[in-house]
């Protein structure tokens, strides 16, 4: 009874603090004023009377000013301002614990006068005005409410017509500059479409034409030499514009440069300098301090400055652009020294490099804990030398490490279930490849070379090693498509040692077994990726790949004559094609709020040389970056589901087939900290029924009642170069068999819950 007793006078004494926190937020303020308490909105009269979005969006956010019971964290007003409280009704002693209190809670008051209202009306009409509404007329009320020390503010906005640009007069064509800026305003999207008058898209005209001039010769030329006059009083609700130039624009602005000679000066990381000076062309010098290693033959490949030639801002940038994706500089500079002494005015060009550091070692240290309750951290250190042979060639070596062990599940707990991997490559910033392969020499592509050895142990099930040796090309045809073809790549999978756990579940399911063993898989890849931002809103990437397994060997054994199971050095290899595809629309609604939809569908299929796929090739979904409800391998295929005396290892839950489908609203909440909500669905299939997993096969009969359905909330921490993100997946439907009828057949809420800690955004 005692208990509670206190646990009601608590709930007395909160709720007489929150009555009297409504009640007593008033008691402080200065005579003649009014507490602010938030916007009653914005009006526009008539009603009839319509706006741009994009201007209303503007007006509103000049005008929604926070006011004390205003929580920034997720935007909302919560109708107890403690901090307005702490300051009107708790004295601020000098010191002590009470003092420290009212520091952290206590908030000014925001007041009306505070808000400045006349001057927000102000800020609209000029808002108006700068978007063609000359006639538009702002005020404002007050709106008090019981209390007549406090205020709401409304805002009443009559924009009037909007006027277009009816008419543009150009410049008179005497020189090849006025020339010039006429032909450009001709075909400007926005001086020649007659729209609504605006000033900032006027701004950004008159930055296209400066850009487009700055392109042909005018390097000096600046953005506010081009001035605009407009006339309203031809034609009601019409603007006439005319260009005209500024009158303080230098002589030398208005001149047209030509290329003149360039120096690229190569600086060492550090230490002592001594220049060597070679003429690479007859308007080229490279000055490369010593000792240094670069081929020097790859500098006028980079330098795109041609002698005589019209001088053009894309050139520097280009020529920066593909010194620096060598990646072997720490800083590039280009500087140009005018030359009017001549006829025809030049620029001579200075690019100055400083080599970075050779070698770049990196460390990454993490802990994971998986759903089959193994636990341990894993450790990846690798070592790269980027600039190995004076080219920018990238040589690396990575030595990855992981160390597992096994807490509950009433199993022995053996400290030693491990994966040790190591990686080589060698990568040269060019395509080594013949000329006829399509290619963008505006763009980086590269050749890859691969060697990567890797061993996995699971002491309750098996030892695996495998290998592989690959050869790739990246390349761009365009500014948004880039391509990868793994030309060839060799996998080399040995199954060293099982147990007998692992056994029993090999001879209860053999279409599983023939994926584990041992076998070369020779490969041939092809990616397809068009990523572009489609406009200011909307972002599509659409991915698609390829990739063949065992064709060509078979075709080669066939051509001589073998028969039957085909092998390479007395061990079969793995025939299978498989392709898949996926798109993710990023739809930014509003500010830093987006929705971002992905879709995933994916195909396989052995024959010839293999019955199944090999078992590290197959589909499978759930987890951090997939369906978020269910943990990793819990799903599928179909509505087939593991027995529950099966080891939590989930072999068997792999298919052929999947789909999935992922919508995500992203919002902001306090500076790197974001939020999400998100529903996803999918499956995986098996496109060839397996009696040992009834259920798992793909039929249009049951295919609805197959898809998983899981929704869910998260946080995610993006400092730009790092994403944490925390995820709580909600169970809604499971395709197996839960007990449960009804499309919520989810065993209970809290075994419906999956909680994944990622690094990255999901897709």
């Amino acid at each position: 009874m005692k208990a509670n007793s206190r646990i009601l006078l608590c709930g007395l004494a909160a709720a007489l603090m929150l009555i009297s926190a409504a009640c007593s937020t008033t008691r402080r303020i200065p005579e003649g004023e009014q507490l602010y308490t938030g916007l009653k909105g914005v009006v526009y009269t008539p009603d009839t009377a319509r706006i741009v979005p994009e201007v209303s969006s503007a007006i509103h956010d000049a005008v929604d000013v926070p006011p004390n019971n205003y929580w920034k964290l997720l935007g909302w007003h919560y109708p107890f301002p403690l901090g307005l409280w702490v300051y009107n009704n708790w004295p601020n002693p000098k010191s002590g614990l009470r003092h420290w209190l009212y520091e952290k809670l206590a908030r000014d008051p925001v007041l009306v006068s505070d808000v400045r209202p006349e001057a927000r009306v102000k800020m609209i009409d000029g808002m108006l005005d700068d978007n063609g509404y000359f006639r538009g007329s702002t005020s404002y009320e007050l709106l008090p409410g019981k209390n007549p020390r406090k205020a709401k503010i409304r805002y009443t906005v009559n924009p009037g017509p909007a006027f277009v640009i009816d008419s543009v007069e150009l410049l008179p064509d005497t020189t090849h500059l006025t020339h010039l800026i006429d032909s450009l305003a001709r075909t400007d999207r926005y001086l020649s479409s007659r729209t609504r008058y605006s000033t900032d898209s006027l701004s950004a005209a008159r930055v296209r034409i400066t850009n487009s001039l700055r392109n042909r010769g005018y390097y000096f030329f600046r953005p506010d030499y081009i001035e605009y006059l407009a006339d309203s009083v031809m034609r009601p609700t019409h603007i006439t514009l005319r260009l005209d130039l500024a009158s303080n624009i230098p002589s030398w602005a208005a001149r047209r440069y030509r290329t003149g000679r360039t120096t690229v000066v190569i600086n060492r990381y550090r230490g002592r300098q001594t220049p060597d000076t070679v003429e690479m062309r007859p308007d080229l010098t490279l000055i490369q301090m010593q000792p240094t290693r670069l081929r020097r033959q790859i500098i006028p490949e980079c330098v795109t400055f041609r002698k005589g030639r019209v001088f053009s801002v894309r050139n520097m940038n280009r020529t920066q652009t593909y010194l620096a994706r060598l990646g072997i500089f720490r800083s590039i500079n280009i500087d140009v020294v005018p030359d009017t002494t001549a006829a025809e005015p030049t620029l001579d060009t200075r690019v100055e490099c400083t080599f970075d550091a050779p070698l770049e070692v990196s460390l990454e240290v993490n802990a994971s804990s998986k759903s089959n309750s193994y636990i341990g951290p894993g450790l990846s250190v690798g070592l790269t030398n980027h600039n190995v042979f004076g080219g920018g060639e990238q040589l690396g070596v990575r030595l990855t490490g992981s160390y597992e062990w096994q807490t509950g599940s009433g199993r022995r707990s053996i400290f030693n279930s491990y994966e040790v991997g190591l990686t080589g490559s060698l990568a040269f910033p060019r395509m080594l490849a013949p000329k006829f392969i399509p290619r963008s020499r505006y763009q980086l592509n590269w050749t890859r070379f691969t060697l990567n050895a890797d061993l996995l142990n699971r002491p309750h099930f098996f030892k695996m090693a495998q290998f592989n040796a690959a050869v790739s090309y990246d390349w761009r045809l365009r500014r948004h498509v880039s391509n990868t073809l793994t030309l060839f790549k060799l996998t080399y999978t040995n199954l060293m040692h099982t147990t007998a756990d692992f056994d029993s579940i090999m001879a209860a399911n053999p279409a599983v077994a023939q994926s584990f063993q041992s076998q070369f898989i020779p490969q041939m890849i092809y990616t397809y990726t068009y990523d572009r931002q489609l406009n200011p809103a909307d972002n599509i990437n659409f991915t698609f790949s390829v990739q063949e397994a065992g064709n060509i060997f078979w075709g080669l054994w066939r051509a001589c004559g073998k028969r039957g199971e085909k092998r390479l050095f007395g061990t079969p290899f793995s025939q299978f094609v498989k392709g898949q595809a996926q798109v993710v629309w990023n739809r930014r609604l509003w500010g830093d709020h987006h929705l971002v939809s992905r879709v995933a569908i994916g195909a396989e299929h052995a024959y010839g040389n293999s019955t199944q796929v090999p078992y590290a090739e197959q589909f499978y979904v759930g987890g951090a970056n997939s369906i978020r409800a269910f943990t990793v391998r819990s799903l599928g295929p179909g509505s087939y589901h593991a027995p529950s005396d099966t080891p939590d290892d989930y072999f068997d839950q792999t298919g052929t087939f999947k789909l999935e489908a992922n919508v995500e609203y992203r919002f902001p909440i306090a500076g790197p900290l974001h939020g999400a909500a998100f529903l996803d669905a999918g499956n995986v299939w098996l496109l060839k029924a397996d009696p040992a997993r009834p259920g798992g096969a793909l039929r249009g009969s049951t295919f609805l009642r197959d898809i998983a359905l899981g929704t869910g909330v998260g946080l995610r921490f993006d400092i730009s170069m790092l994403v944490i993100r925390a995820d709580l997946g909600i169970g809604i439907h499971a395709p197996y068999n839960t007990g449960h009828g009804g499309y919520y057949n989810m065993e209970s809420f809290g075994k419906s819950l999956a909680f994944h800690l990622a690094i990255g955004y999901p897709f």
